[in-house]
């Protein structure tokens, strides 16, 4: 039985995932995103988001290699990094009420990309036997709101901890006009590049079903 680990503190990817049939353990990754992110430099977007997310698979796997692995265990490893796409900037989440109310100032009534990567590693006995990462990208058209809409939506501390500022599942989603493209993605994890990738490392989603 392969079993599933998720390696992000996100709630949203762990629902879902839970929401698609899955039922994964979570195991947080611990990666500097910001010394990463200096180090690619002028690397394309989808490289960024990409090789963050592998940068990630990369600290799981050590942490679930520490313990002892029992003869025979076999898990995929599920891991992603989301970014917002903006006149060519890329920004990941705020932290701080300014920096939220100066980023929706500048995205309202416009249309960003949400880039998501992902990465997909098949562990089994101990070592790492396949793994397969990509990105999606998803077109976000952000309402042309009042800045007193942004600041309440601000002060209620959602948009501090996403990516891009934003949520399309939560109180965001009323800030928004629509999207154009994966809205799984747009959560947090793309359900159909995830199944892609899985394929890419020999399993089979519906082998990951609950039963």
């Amino acid at each position: 039985m392969t079993s599933v680990v998720l390696g992000s503190a996100s709630p949203a990817r762990l629902r879902v995932l839970r929401d698609a049939g899955l039922d994964p353990s979570v195991l947080v990754s611990d990666v500097d995103e910001d010394a990463l992110i200096a180090e690619l430099g002028d690397a394309a977007p989808h490289v960024v988001v990409t090789r963050l997310a592998q940068a990630k698979a990369d600290a799981v796997v050590a942490a679930i290699l520490s313990d002892d692995v029992p003869a025979g265990a076999d898990c995929v490893i599920l891991t992603c990094d989301s970014m917002l796409l903006l006149d060519g900037e890329l920004s990941g989440k705020p932290h701080t009420p300014d920096v939220a109310i100066a980023q929706w100032r500048r995205m309202r009534g416009t249309v960003g990309h949400l880039m998501t990567g992902h990465c997909v590693t098949r562990l089994r006995d101990g070592a790492v036997v396949a793994a397969a990462a990509d990105h999606q990208s998803t077109a976000v058209r952000f309402s042309d709101v009042s800045d007193e809409l942004i600041e309440r939506y601000v002060a209620t501390g959602e948009p501090l901890k996403v990516a891009g500022a934003f949520t399309l599942d939560g109180l965001g989603g009323w800030l928004l006009d629509g999207i154009d493209g994966d809205p799984s993605s747009v959560i947090g994890i793309s359900l159909p590049l995830t199944r892609r990738l899985l394929r890419r490392v020999d399993v089979d989603v519906a082998d990951l079903w609950r039963a």
